[in-house]
């Protein structure tokens, strides 16, 4: 089986993680019990999560020129991930201050930093996007060049996914470059003003979409009639941060290798889900012998 070649055009962020019993209501201060400093963002995140699953990935986002952008750089390097292009701009990097309650739950504080200087594609990083497999792309830098990414992947024949978060206007030129859209119920309400019980409302937007629903599964649908419903595997959660990067980033590698997509939603699930066992975005990102060993087959 030919490796997925991955390009990720996003976010990286410090993220900042703290875990207590319980979420503090506003106004309220609670007290933590454990702190870890990971590096994060959307982008990141799935970079690092394409490579467990056994992609080759090229990231392209921007860091600051702090002592974090260091960090972030090195970390993403050493999970396997080619940072190549990514750039360093002066200034402050992109920080997540990210709150875990005794669930599982969490409220997340995004500063975005240098991720919105993120603008212009140079032409090494267009290259990049046409030598993938796979474009993958969120909504947590500039859109313009998300757009940028996505049009000249469809130019090359590089598939296009797009996982539209955080919830936000999403123009039309972007959206008519993306071959599959990954959203959550809030992201879809933003898009098709419809939410979980219309899933194929999506389909007035792009020509496939999967809709996840956390542990009540992800529905799959197109604009050949397919409408099915993969149901989430039951796990025990400790932090479910990630578990949309973990989720979008198997899905584009499973595709990438030729699966079916219906199947490649089913391998994406199982990835979600080993992914909400352990605390931290980067951390818990699972390794495929993970996500083999949670995947059950139609």
């Amino acid at each position: 089986m030919q490796q997925t070649r991955v390009a990720v055009v996003g976010s990286a962020n410090m993220d900042l993680v703290g875990t207590a019993a319980a979420l503090p209501r506003r106004g309220e201060t609670v007290l933590g019990s454990d702190f870890v400093m990971l590096p994060g963002g959307k982008g990141a995140n799935q970079a690092i999560a394409a490579v467990r699953a056994g992609a080759s990935c090229v990231f392209l986002g921007a860091i600051g020129s702090d002592a974090f952008g260091v960090t972030l750089k090195a970390r993403i390097t050493a999970a396997g991930v080619n940072a190549d292009h990514l750039r360093v701009v002066y200034g402050a990097s992109g920080v997540a201050l990210v709150m875990v309650g005794g669930a599982g739950e969490n409220a997340i504080l995004v500063t975005p930093g240098a991720n919105s200087a993120f603008t212009g594609l140079t032409e090494g990083e267009l290259h990049a996007v046409r030598e993938a497999d796979v474009l993958v792309a969120q909504l947590e830098v500039p859109v313009e060049t998300v757009t940028e990414a996505a049009v000249a992947a469809r130019a090359a024949g590089t598939r296009v996914v797009l996982n539209a978060a955080p919830a936000r206007p999403v123009p039309a030129e972007l959206l008519a470059a993306v071959d599959l859209l990954v959203v959550n119920e809030t992201e879809a309400q933003a898009l098709t003003g419809r939410g979980r019980d219309e899933p194929t409302a999506l389909l007035e937007r792009v020509p496939r979409a999967v809709l996840t629903l956390g542990a009540d599964g992800a529905w799959y649908v197109d604009r050949d009639g397919t409408v099915v419903h993969v149901p989430a595997v039951k796990v025990d959660v400790v932090d479910s941060t990630a578990a949309g990067d973990a989720f979008t980033a198997a899905l584009a590698v499973a595709w990438g290798e030729g699966r079916e997509l219906v199947d490649a939603v089913r391998w994406a699930a199982a990835a979600g889900a080993a992914c909400v066992r352990r605390l931290g975005a980067s951390v818990a990102l699972p390794r495929r012998i993970e996500i083999d060993e949670l995947y059950t087959p139609a």
